[in-house]
């Protein structure tokens, strides 16, 4: 499954079902541009058992706001639209395939 952009008018739509791993980032920041090709792996390689969904912070307060993000890249892990679980800055990908199958 491809990485989904979501605004704040559809994160709700794209994170209510089943297990997704949300990406709150920024086109500025180093670390969430490090991040980006493991996402794209994770994608090809879970895609079927995870959504991964893109919130860019600066276009999308609201939604940076309501889940407090205060640093970037914050990645939570969401089953059925809510946090389960969630780590902030850089992971290689065996990390973070760690932290999504606790949840699958």
């Amino acid at each position: 499954m491809a990485i989904v952009n979501a605004t704040d008018q559809t994160f709700t739509a794209e994170t209510e079902n089943g297990v997704v791993l949300v990406d709150f980032w920024a086109p500025w920041c180093g670390p969430c541009k490090m991040i980006a090709p493991v996402l794209e792996e994770l994608a090809a390689d879970m895609g079927e058992k995870v959504k991964i969904v893109k919130v860019d912070v600066d276009e999308n307060q609201e939604t940076a706001g309501k889940f407090e993000v205060m640093s970037i890249p914050s990645l939570f892990v969401m089953k059925d639209g809510k946090v389960v679980d969630k780590t902030l800055g850089f992971k290689p990908k065996e990390a973070l395939v760690e932290l999504i199958s606790k949840h699958l």
